[in-house]
């Protein structure tokens, strides 16, 4: 991927005047905690590839120089700096970055580019953050007793099933992530390169290995990860991402068979994510999205219709189709061979993730989309992971098993 970046730059150098040449491509604020906004231009129709993958020598040319002499223009005219740009084949279009000065409005600037007749659509770049951090209490791993997870293993493990975590980078090297991680990619640049806190322990609620001696066992051990790295680590409690590095690695996952897509973050409406979004969907991925309990409608981009908004256990009375799932004292996988106990609704997400890889593997149509009808609810709303996995396999040895092996109060018999 690093060779094929070093080639679009030097493609690009090549087609501008010289008092063009932009830096590199940057998918994070500006360095100098500026703001930006991103402008859309249209494909020409020749040019739509929606099998393709992203790729930075895409739409090179006399074609592509010709847009990136017109976001030139549009820049200058509105008193902006265009930074760098990227082509979203799926979308047809291509996406130019531009940073505006800090006394300037960013909605209004975006609202004056889209009335240019030459534009698609103009936006923020929006930050999206992720939704919990660490939160040592107790000393078990709450699915293993909520949600049987033995008792589930026995009926799937998420077999080859794809689940890409679109988050902070994955430490691939813990204890319980080696072999677990199909493939890595990552659209962040300038924050270091670091394994982070909160896409590790993401990936190991979803993925952990089982039976190897050590630390946890995620909910889909099977489970074939896509490590991609759209968010950074700002601090111990705050990870962030934005518009366009969400979109890209969305697009990726999108483009390379992802199954399940899991979004532990929330932010504000995005019109780039949800045109994206409603790809990914209509190809029948799963997409999981976290709730935020601070937002009027759940957050962006749980709020989007069709992606399976989850909530966790301080959250019992979500809004109607909020799924709550395990998300308070998660013991997770943690950068450095770590395991400590989280918190958050990113975790919930991430158990309903690997639910969701569970029902994929058992699904009468290997690998189908499953229903959100499919769920199973204890009374108040948590999920019973049990006999929704039963229900979707066609048989209830699970049921069968618990009955036999459990006396908890919150089992169904």
């Amino acid at each position: 991927m690093k060779w094929l970046r070093v080639a679009w730059l030097l493609a690009l150098l090549a087609v501008l005047p010289p008092a063009s040449a932009q830096p590199a491509a940057q998918t994070g604020p500006p360095a100098t905690g500026g703001q930006q906004v991103l402008l859309f231009l249209q494909l020409p129709q020749e040019h739509y590839r929606p099998e393709s993958a992203y790729s930075g020598g895409y739409g090179d040319g006399s074609a592509h120089g010709a847009r990136r002499r017109v976001a030139a223009a549009l820049a200058h005219e509105h008193g902006l700096v265009l930074v760098t740009d990227w082509a979203l084949p799926l979308l047809g279009v291509d996406c130019f970055v531009m940073n505006v000065p800090n006394d300037r409005e960013l909605d209004r600037v975006a609202e004056a580019l889209s009335r240019d007749p030459r534009v698609a659509w103009a936006q923020p770049m929006n930050v999206f953050r992720a939704r919990g951090h660490d939160d040592p209490l107790f000393t078990s791993q709450p699915a293993a007793q909520a949600w049987h997870l033995e008792e589930l293993h026995e009926i799937s493990t998420g077999r080859n099933v794809r689940v890409a975590v679109i988050d902070s980078r994955v430490d691939e090297r813990h204890p319980d992530l080696v072999g677990q991680v199909a493939l890595s990619e990552s659209f962040v640049d300038g924050h270091g390169e670091l394994p982070e806190d909160h896409g590790t322990a993401v990936a190991g609620v979803i993925a952990a290995r089982a039976d190897n001696k050590v630390g946890i066992v995620g909910v889909a051990p099977d489970a074939r990860l896509l490590a991609l790295r759209a968010c950074w680590q700002e601090s111990s409690q705050s990870t962030l991402c934005t518009s366009l590095s969400l979109a890209m690695a969305l697009h990726f996952a999108i483009t390379h068979d992802a199954d399940v897509i899991n979004l532990s973050l929330s932010g504000p409406r995005d019109r780039l994510l949800d045109r994206l979004l409603d790809v990914a969907l209509s190809r029948g991925i799963s997409v999981i999205g976290a709730f935020d309990r601070r937002a009027p409608d759940g957050g962006f981009p749980a709020s989007h219709a069709g992606v399976v908004a989850v909530a966790d256990e301080s959250r019992a009375s979500a809004l109607p189709g909020v799924l709550v799932a395990p998300g308070r004292d998660v013991l997770a996988s943690l950068p450095g061979g770590r395991w400590d106990f989280v918190s958050g609704s990113s975790y919930a997400a991430a158990h309903v993730a690997g639910l969701f890889a569970l029902m994929r593997e058992r699904a009468p149509a290997h690998g189908a989309p499953p229903a959100l009808a499919s769920i199973v609810f204890f009374p108040g709303g948590s999920i019973d992971a049990c006999a929704t996995l039963a229900r979707v396999a066609g048989h209830g040895a699970c049921i069968r098993t618990m009955t036999r092996s459990t006396t908890s109060p919150n089992v169904r018999q």
